[in-house]
């Protein structure tokens, strides 16, 4: 289960490590993704996506962006129902999941928290067991949280003959069982350590935030021969910068206020699903969906303050 990983905003430069973490993620998606059929017909061709252009693909931000919430700590949720760990953990992933739901930023020591909890609740476990908790996950905790109008934009690459990923820290197989679901191509995402198929507790390089996004997304355009000034991506957080500033259509999608400011100044395009409210046309048909904000902070809080 590619690490769940969460990693503190980075205000560099990829690194050697970045650029592993975006290599092992980019290997990973390949092996696991499948190619979608070409498109029927001969539809009238849009603006953009390019109908037929099979060198331009979209890479999707997940959480925040496809989903509301974090990944990781809806899994953490899924494991504890499970026993991994006990109710003391549960409250630091229900309130830190809380805060991120209702700040919509990510903040580096629950990031850092969560990637050491959950790298440390899963080492010795397999991957194959851990991958079919994921299925599980996803429609107990997940399914229900995904943003209808990013799921529009996602669908239009894909009728119009592209591949869509996910590109995200969580790990690896738990945003391949969301790509799936979403019949999206597949997915890159944090790989976690295995040897025999029983997870280490360690990464290989770090978690794929930052510039370990751009690192993954530039090395599976390479290999897949894709045109990165005609892809596009798609995110939430101004974390994501790097990524998006490699496509030559970037879409800041429910932006965090550093993102909203970037994006504005480069003329980037927005679109934001959380109240309904359009910051700006996105150039393709997209349903505006609605989603809570807040739902479970009360539970969160109460029981975080039970540990005091």
């Amino acid at each position: 289960m590619a690490a769940l990983g969460w990693l503190t905003p980075r205000r560099r430069s990829a690194t050697a490590r970045s650029v592993l973490a975006g290599e092992a993620s980019a290997e990973a998606a390949r092996k696991s993704s499948r190619d979608l059929p070409e498109p029927a017909g001969t539809a009238r061709e849009p603006e953009f996506p390019v109908l037929g252009d099979d060198r331009a693909a979209a890479f999707f931000d997940l959480d925040n962006t496809v989903m509301q919430g974090a990944a990781l700590f809806h899994f953490g949720r899924g494991l504890y129902k499970r026993k991994f760990f006990e109710t003391r953990e549960l409250a630091r992933f229900a309130w830190q999941q809380a805060w991120f739901r209702l700040a919509g930023v990510e903040d580096p020591e629950h990031m850092q928290e969560a990637r050491d909890s959950a790298l440390s609740i899963v080492k010795g476990h397999r991957v194959a067991e851990l991958e079919t908790i994921g299925e599980e996950i996803y429609d107990e905790y997940m399914a229900d949280r995904i943003w209808p109008g990013t799921r529009a934009l996602a669908q239009a690459h894909l009728d119009a003959g592209q591949k869509v990923w996910l590109v995200t820290a969580a790990p690896v197989e738990i945003a391949q069982v969301i790509a799936r679901r979403l019949g999206l191509t597949g997915a890159l995402g944090t790989v976690a350590e295995s040897v025999d198929g029983v997870y280490t507790g360690r990464l290989v390089g770090e978690p794929l935030h930052g510039p370990a996004k751009a690192e993954a997304v530039r090395a599976l355009a390479a290999a897949e021969g894709l045109d990165l000034s005609r892809c596009a991506a798609y995110s939430d957080s101004h974390n994501d910068i790097p990524m998006l500033s490699l496509v030559g259509h970037p879409y800041a999608i429910n932006p965090d206020a550093k993102l909203r400011r970037h994006a504005r100044d480069k003329d980037w395009r927005l679109r934001d699903y959380r109240t309904g409210r359009k910051a700006a046309k996105v150039g393709i048909p997209a349903a505006a969906g609605v989603g809570a904000v807040a739902g479970g902070t009360a539970a969160a809080i109460a029981l975080s303050r039970r540990r005091r």
